[in-house]
């Protein structure tokens, strides 16, 4: 079964991903898998509040796939797969597209101003050549029926 993977966060870009390929799934049969990433945390130097930060940090990631996931359900009635990584989160992706044969494209949302984030920029540049996929980069500006056609 083919499946749309989504980097989740706490940008609005991820919603219009995440949306186009909830849309894609449900209308090709396929599924979603959410990742969300945990940045790296900064080292502190005490071992109980470096654990603290990791796992605040761990906590958000999970309450915003599960969030996503939620908005997945409801809106398409497609149950997703969530995968929570830590590390960066350019390795992350090219870690879980490596190991899953069934992705059938990476989703990223491009933001409404400005220029690229970090991830848009990254796959769409010389990485993109490497993936085992193609790269659907889908832009905020996009109306939610304009995602529905």
């Amino acid at each position: 079964m083919r499946a749309y993977l989504v980097v989740i966060g706490e940008t609005s870009e991820a919603r219009i991903a995440l949306r186009y390929a909830a849309r894609r799934a449900s209308r090709t049969g396929g599924r979603v898998v959410i990742l969300a990433v945990i940045p790296p945390q900064e080292f502190v130097q005490w071992g109980g509040v470096q654990a603290a930060m990791e796992e605040e940090a761990r906590l958000r990631a999970e309450a915003m796939a599960l969030e996503a996931a939620g908005a997945i359900i409801e809106e398409a009635g497609i149950e997703p797969t969530i995968l929570v990584r830590s590390g960066d989160p350019v390795k992350a992706i090219a870690d879980v597209l490596k190991d899953s044969d069934e992705i059938a494209a990476l989703v990223l949302g491009a933001a409404a101003e400005g220029g690229p984030g970090p991830l848009v920029e990254h796959f769409s540049g010389a990485a993109a050549s490497t993936l085992p996929c193609p790269l659907v980069i889908v832009p905020e500006r996009l109306s939610d029926e304009a995602l529905d056609r």
